[in-house]
């Protein structure tokens, strides 16, 4: 086991076997690592958690995080992988590395979780795209092995039929579970013989899908279906989670119950923010991080803390400023802040005094913040 910091997290990692390797479609492949009996409760995780690997690319060091495609139930750690350029890192990873090596893992980590509710009638809906499958994958077969009175819909978008990955899986689940699963495939760059199902997940397209698919509801004559959903899960790139989450929310869903997960580095904001704050100049912010005191002013609380720190060269981690990856996370030893949007801190969490610096406005003159935690 070694440790070290990743993303401002004190972070263990393991050594594991690669047990299987298989192309998926031309740049997608899949790993399946074996974990030693010693190390099982090490590797315990839940739906839609990932693992991040620390492998050689161009004589650098590099580590990067691969969401589990296996639910917990099958007791194994597959991955899904995309190489998203021929001289990238992970292209590496897929040309350097072959059953039997073994890679640096790091315990699973990530809250693009849901709780368990096996006894409830639920309707959970997933939406993804591309290599976003891969928690969703996770999640859907935990809560078909799990929760017999839940039913599902994903609708999943790819460029085209080829760039569609676990096809084969997706629909075998499909053909077993037709009582309460349901798949619906978008292609962005490949005519379908349905217009509903050409084009990206985005707004206008949820707005269909409420309208022909999610509609009449069997159990419920007075409803429809997407009345009856009761979680929202969204994986993929930031600016098509910051569509179908606002989508979504304006279609009635509440906040709390839209999760999503992002695979890309992204600045915006998904929700816009609705709330106006009055006018601090000059904030003194004082901070610990790796082991450092640091004080600096900001000249005002109209832009977000991490924001900038970062503007004046701080080596603040961060790998989302959308309050969804928990890298900025730290402790409020004084003043106030108001944490804008937080999709990955609990409420307990918050009652200790923990914030996001990404989400949060200064709302006193004095800051005293802590990145150290751990």
């Amino acid at each position: 086991m070694e440790q070290q910091i990743y993303k401002g997290k004190l972070t263990q990692f393991h050594r594991l076997k690669i047990a299987k390797k298989a192309d998926l479609t031309k740049n997608t492949f899949s790993l399946e690592l074996e974990v030693p009996e010693n190390l099982k409760e090490n590797f315990k995780f839940e739906a839609g958690q990932f693992v991040s690997i620390k492998f050689s690319s161009h004589g650098k060091e590099i580590i990067n995080d691969y969401s589990m495609t296996s639910a917990p139930y099958e007791g194994k750690i597959c991955l899904g992988i995309k190489v998203n350029s021929p001289d990238g890192a992970t292209s590496d990873l897929y040309k350097n590395y072959h059953i039997g090596d073994e890679l640096s893992v790091s315990e699973p980590n990530g809250r693009f979780t849901l709780v368990s509710k096996p006894s409830e009638f639920r309707t959970i809906v997933g939406f993804a795209a591309g290599i976003g499958i891969t928690p969703i994958l996770s999640h859907f077969k935990n809560i078909l092995h799990n929760e017999p009175r839940t039913r599902l819909f994903l609708f999943f978008g790819n460029k085209n039929s080829q760039d569609l990955i676990y096809r084969e899986l997706l629909d075998n689940l499909a053909r077993t579970y037709n009582d309460r699963l349901q798949i619906h495939y978008f292609y962005s760059q490949e005519k379908t013989s349905h217009q509903l199902f050409y084009g990206r997940l985005d707004a206008k397209r949820l707005n269909l899908i409420i309208n022909q698919i999610l509609h009449l509801d069997d159990t419920d004559e007075e409803s429809t279906i997407w009345d009856a959903v009761d979680e929202v899960l969204i994986c993929g790139k930031g600016e098509m989670i910051k569509t179908l989450a606002n989508a979504c929310y304006h279609h009635g869903i509440p906040k709390k119950n839209i999760h999503f997960e992002l695979f890309e580095e992204f600045n915006d904001d998904i929700y816009p923010i609705e709330k106006e704050f009055p006018l601090i100049e000059n904030v003194q912010v004082n901070f610990k991080m790796f082991g450092k005191n640091y004080q600096t002013e900001l000249p005002d609380n109209r832009e977000k803390i991490l924001q900038q720190l970062l503007i004046q060269n701080f080596p603040v981690p961060y790998s989302c400023k959308s309050g969804i990856c928990g890298s900025c996370e730290c402790t409020l030893e004084e003043g106030e802040v108001e944490l804008l949007e937080n999709e990955y801190l609990t409420e307990r969490e918050e009652a200790q005094g923990k914030i996001l610096a990404c989400m949060s406005i200064a709302k006193t003159k004095k800051i005293k913040l802590n990145f150290d935690f751990n």
